[in-house]
């Protein structure tokens, strides 16, 4: 069967849009230079936390502590105001709720109009996530912000011994965060976000992706993509992880740790249907490429 490009067929349209970065000195004025890096979604995710910017919870455990810090426009030095920031994270026994109404140490604020934002919580505590790997104690935040690429990231915190062995925070310098303690006995982290150009596809060449998808040699066993926020998620358990446009018709999973990969490939095929070739190196955990056709 003939493949067709998106890109040659004009399927598949890409606008400039953002991220975020810091502010460095030139030698003559402050710049962005948007060095600050991304983080993986993670499993957890769940939209529409509530409007909230106190997470605490009467009679949990916990140390207290406040998130707080600004989110910046493109040339990392103008406030962005009204931009939404969802945090998340583990209580004090390393469990996330995934499923309750509550939405317990889940929240989402909207900067004022200085782009300042800040939540009350706790500080989270590291967890076993399996295969032997204890995951450093960390923040969840997506920000989103008009103009901007959706952003995803984790903030470390330190003094956590397990940083170093964590394939995700030991290259994060830039967000393990020093954490500041109060008169009142509380704490708190600052961290500023700005914004900086990238690609992302136009939100109506996504809806051609979304959909579920059948393995070639295992129709029984499917996998789904959908919409959100302007970028393409493939579902799991509790709601999706967000997967990131590289150019040639190419989705790959951000942050991976060096060495490893995990991307899908869209082409459209001559019957109409479309052709997702899904490859990735887990390292030690395996590596393969898998083939799937839209339903």
């Amino acid at each position: 069967m003939k493949r067709r490009r998106f890109i040659s067929s004009a399927a598949l349209s890409v606008t400039a849009m953002s991220t975020f970065g810091f502010i460095h000195f030139n030698g003559e004025k402050y710049v962005g230079d948007c060095a600050t890096t991304s983080d993986i979604l993670g499993p957890f995710y769940r939209p529409e936390s509530p409007m909230r910017s106190n997470l605490r919870i009467a009679g949990d455990k916990g140390k207290k502590i406040e998130l707080a810090g600004k989110v910046l426009h493109q040339d990392c030095i103008t406030p962005y105001k009204n931009a939404k920031l969802e945090l998340w994270h583990c209580d004090a026994e390393g469990v996330y709720d995934n499923s309750t109404s509550e939405f317990r140490y889940r929240g989402t604020v909207m900067t004022d109009k200085d782009g300042n934002y800040g939540f009350q919580t706790i500080l989270p505590v590291p967890y076993d996530a399996g295969g032997g790997l204890i995951r450093p104690a960390h923040f969840h935040l997506m920000v989103t912000a008009d103009g901007y690429q959706s952003l995803v990231t984790q903030l470390y915190f330190k003094g956590d011994e397990n940083v170093a062995n964590d394939p995700w925070a030991a290259r994060s310098a830039d967000r393990v965060l020093p954490i500041k303690e109060l008169a009142d006995g509380t704490s708190q982290v600052v961290y500023t976000i700005g914004m900086a150009a990238t690609l992302k596809v136009e939100s109506a060449s996504l809806d051609r992706l979304t959909g579920e998808y059948s393995l070639e040699n295992d129709p029984k066993k499917t996998i789904a993509f959908f919409k959100n926020n302007n970028g393409l998620w493939l579902k799991n358990e509790v709601f999706g992880e967000e997967y990131v446009y590289s150019g040639n018709n190419i989705f790959t999973y951000p942050a991976n740790p060096d060495g490893t990969f995990e991307k899908f490939q869209f082409d459209f095929v001559a019957s109409g249907s479309v052709k997702l070739i899904h490859s990735f190196d887990y390292g030690n955990m395996g590596k393969g490429e898998e083939v799937y056709y839209k339903k």
